[in-house]
């Protein structure tokens, strides 16, 4: 059987594109230069921000196996292999629509507010134990990135997790018709985006856009204590949707939570998944994470599949990083202190989630819980109740100092007392160094806000103080993604 993922006929039968050059085979496909392996496909994306035309000469010097092009780009000679098709991204969106029927791959559509990539990398994990399984790397989850991601999965697939994001209504429709789900996840509905929506009912109708892709006796997998269930409960029953399956704390709930006992080391959970009891450990920290599992257990339960030996199988994963990673950091004087890297993203529910994990990480004796939280963007005109609204939760942590960047984290430290406010940056770097001249031996350290308000250079900051650098384990990689 051939190791190449796409061979150039095939892609001239997919695209209906004409091709340039001489005859070639590809191993896989990318929209970005600086990555492209060699014997990759460079799909040149006409994006709001660059024209990946300018970059095909680059990527056929680096090796690739060809380039897809809406035309024939300056520099590049005769002889280079080109496929020549009117639009790049609907040559890639067809890419992607031949993987999927190429492949009789089971797939997985994971959406929601909050919790996508933990529940995606859970699935991944437990899929992995019973058959070849791809899943859409990083935040692959856009109109590129979830037509590239599928565009990669080789034929031989048995199961796929595949991410779908949004932030305005419309989005999650096309892609999930192009993904096809077997099963679907909406792992909540939150006030996540809600500047791009009229009210939160909005958000709820665009998470459930993942039903227009469902196939025909497909399950989508809904939480139970989220308090847009019986929404999207009823979305899937007039879209025809006759296997619902639910998970949470709800005593009603197919994937029903019985206990958890969460430290700072896991989570020990005690679930019954329809009817099967089970007892599994999580590594990775925090409530959230047990309530994830439940709907990653719901999906593997509606595929048919052995629930105890994917609980065995998700108790490996952890947070990555900027996603809740925790990273002991050596000071380069002596001591130590713990960074919680939430840098990533940021919503209320997010933040709140976060809290709860730096609360549970206790500082050495005479050390200090440190929170550095930034905006959390996309709001929209509740974002000042928003941000005001996490003083309460922010103070039942207990934490002892508190950093802020962004014109609405003011919001915040008004609603503070005093004792616990520290240096205020309209920008993260304002504060990267006071931050990282704050810390000492034992503390615990929480970096969080949207990627939008850039917390990256504080978490950089932050790494810097370790002689030699900080180690931290990798989030699992499934099947080479």
């Amino acid at each position: 059987m051939s190791t190449f993922l796409w061979t150039r006929d095939e892609v001239i039968a997919a695209t209906g594109g004409k091709a340039f050059g001489p005859d070639w085979s590809a191993t896989g496909v990318s929209i970005d230069s600086r990555t492209a392996a060699p014997a990759d496909i460079f799909v040149a994306i006409t994006g709001d921000r660059f024209d990946g035309h300018g970059f095909v000469a680059q990527a056929l010097a680096g090796g690739v196996a060809a380039a897809i092009v809406n035309h024939r780009p300056a520099g590049v000679p005769d002889a280079m292999p080109l496929v020549i098709v009117p639009d790049t991204l609907a040559a890639l969106r067809a890419l992607a629509e031949r993987a999927r029927a190429r492949t009789h791959a089971k797939l997985v559509g994971v959406t929601g507010s909050v919790g996508k990539t933990g529940t995606k990398e859970m699935l991944g994990a437990a899929l992995a134990a019973f058959g070849a399984t791809h899943v859409n790397a990083g935040n692959l989850n856009n109109h590129f990135g979830a037509p590239l991601s599928l565009a990669r999965m080789p034929a031989t697939t048995e199961f796929a997790v595949q991410e779908l994001g949004m932030n305005h209504a419309g989005e999650i429709s096309p892609l999930s018709v192009l993904a096809r789900p077997d099963v679907a996840i909406i792992t909540n509905v939150e006030p996540v985006h809600i500047e791009f929506f009229e009210s939160e009912d909005g958000i709820a109708e665009a998470k459930c856009e993942i039903l227009d892709g469902l196939t025909p006796d497909g399950a989508i997998v809904l939480n139970a204590d989220n308090r847009w269930y019986d929404y999207c409960r009823a979305a899937a029953r007039k879209h025809g949707t006759s296997r619902i399956v639910s998970f949470g704390r709800a005593e009603q709930a197919d994937a029903r939570l019985i206990s958890v006992e969460v430290t700072p080391e896991g989570s020990r959970v005690k679930a019954s998944i329809a009817g099967t009891a089970l007892t599994y450990r999580l590594d990775a920290v925090g409530e959230h994470w047990a309530i994830n599992s439940l709907g990653v257990l719901a999906c593997i339960d509606a595929l048919g599949l052995d629930v105890h030996r994917a609980a065995k199988e998700i108790s490996r994963v952890t947070a990555g990083r900027g996603r809740g990673a925790q990273v002991r950091i050596t000071l380069a004087e002596g001591g130590s202190f713990l960074l919680i890297d939430e840098s990533y993203n940021a919503s209320p529910p997010a933040m709140r989630a976060a809290f709860q994990v730096m609360a549970m990480s206790a500082p050495e004796p005479g050390a200090r819980r440190i929170a550095v939280l930034g905006d959390m963007r996309e709001l929209g005109n509740t974002s000042a109740e928003l941000h005001a609204g996490l003083a309460g939760d922010l103070m039942a942590t207990r934490a002892d100092a508190v950093f802020t960047v962004g014109p609405f984290m003011r919001e915040l430290r008004a609603e503070l007392p005093e004792h616990m406010l520290q240096a205020h940056g309209e920008i993260s770097q304002d504060i990267a160094g006071p931050v990282a001249a704050s810390v000492n031996h034992g503390d615990v350290v929480l970096v969080k806000g949207s990627l939008g308000t850039n917390m990256a250079p504080i978490v950089t900051a932050l790494r810097a103080l370790s002689e030699p650098p900080a180690m931290v384990v990798p989030p699992m990689v499934v099947n080479g993604h």
